[in-house]
């Protein structure tokens, strides 16, 4: 028997005040959360299963029918993967208006749903993303960076011993089902290499251009498909920061995928080398991970991240909230160089805090303000809520 992790989310206290969507990339633990940390439900039922989707498909009102038949009218009800039937929507919005049932609605994406014009209940559910394992659920086993890098934090793949075949097998379930199956695209072979620049340029600016001449198809799929990859929640995008009136930021947003494993197993590497230029890309994709995450889980603004670069070159990597600045640089001894970008966003005179964030042994705090931190105190920060308050 596998061992569990125990999960950082409270969704039990989400969902004492409202229903709840809980979306998130295949795999990430949805199925195994619910089963060890929600509070048992009165009805659990998952769309995978092909009878019971095939009796709801043809009657949706089985749903209302089978909680009036067992006198459910209150707790929580669970209906995995509303994806693959968005019409059950309708249902469950008038058992919302009708009873003090809270129901969790999870799913691999909501992009079927909005693909369908589903409007997500109005407004009655909130909205969740739950993400691979962060800081707080593998901190106890003391993982290294180089492992992170190549197992990526995917459970199965995290904790298995065939991690290589997990994600091989991940990637290629992912194609299968949520793009070939939904007819997302026509041409595949197209994607597959899209998939890989994606990987590649991950953390990069995103360039449509160049990448529409590498795959062979027009800007205009380019776009579409990472659209596809952020719905999916298979990837997400982090916006420029424009406040700056000293020098002129850039316009164009950068893209990460949501996984380190899953990027290096796209990219076709067989482990990522300290000291390598692919060794600091993935540290600040996985530093990306974890404040995407946080933002996420803590309940702030999830447009919250942003990075800065400006027209002349001059750049930092993440801003938190506009308030907080953050470098990433892999490095064990930080030099001046490292703090450039930094100081030149401070002479702007908009953010509370800038931090530069790396593998020094100790914190330390500069003269001019600058707060260096060791990566696992930058997490441990992050995720007490200190930086997200």
């Amino acid at each position: 028997m596998k061992h569990y992790i125990e999960r950082f989310v409270d969704i039990n206290s989400k969902l004492e005040k409202k229903s709840l969507f809980l979306f998130g990339p295949r795999q990430t633990g949805k199925s195994s959360y619910i089963k060890h940390q929600l509070s048992e439900p009165e009805l659990s039922w998952t769309l995978l299963d092909n009878e019971l989707y095939r009796n709801l498909s043809i009657r949706p009102s089985l749903l209302r029918n089978t909680l009036r038949a067992n006198g459910i009218s209150e707790g929580i009800v669970v209906l995995d993967e509303i994806q693959r039937l968005p019409e059950l929507l309708n249902e469950v919005h008038m058992l919302i208006e009708e009873t003090d049932i809270h129901f969790l609605l999870t799913g691999s994406s909501a992009r079927k749903l909005k693909r369908k014009g589903v409007n997500l209940l109005g407004g009655r559910a909130s909205l969740l993303n739950f993400h691979p394992l962060v800081w707080p659920e593998i901190k106890e086993s003391e993982p290294v960076l180089s492992d992170i890098f190549k197992r990526g934090l995917l459970p199965s793949a995290f904790t298995g011993e065939d991690f290589d075949s997990l994600l091989s097998d991940y990637i290629g379930l992912y194609v299968k089902e949520e793009i070939e199956a939904e007819r997302e695209v026509r041409n595949l072979p197209p994607f597959w290499e899209f998939m890989r620049i994606a990987a590649t340029t991950s953390g990069e600016i995103t360039n449509y251009e160049n990448i529409s001449r590498d795959v062979g198809i027009s800007g205009v799929s380019v776009r579409q498909w990472y659209n596809i990859l952020v719905d999916t929640l298979i990837g997400f995008e982090v916006p420029p920061f424009r406040k700056t009136k000293i020098r002129k930021p850039n316009a164009s947003s950068k893209f990460y995928l949501f996984d380190v494993g899953v990027t290096r197993k796209l990219q076709g590497l067989s482990k990522i080398e300290e000291g390598s230029a692919e060794f600091g890309r993935y540290f600040e994709n996985y530093i990306a991970m974890e404040i995407r995450s946080a933002l996420d889980y803590s309940g702030c603004d999830k447009d919250g991240l942003y990075y800065w670069h400006a027209q002349n070159g001059q750049e930092v990597d993440f801003i938190i909230n506009e308030r907080i600045a953050v470098e990433v640089k892999a490095t064990k001894r930080v030099s001046a160089r490292d703090l450039k970008g930094l100081k030149a966003l401070m002479e702007e005179g908009l953010l509370e805090k800038y931090i530069l964030v790396c593998r020094e042994d100790y914190p330390q705090l500069l003269d001019n303000g600058i707060l260096i931190l060791p990566y696992r105190d930058f997490l441990d920060r992050l995720w007490k809520g200190d930086l997200l308050k």
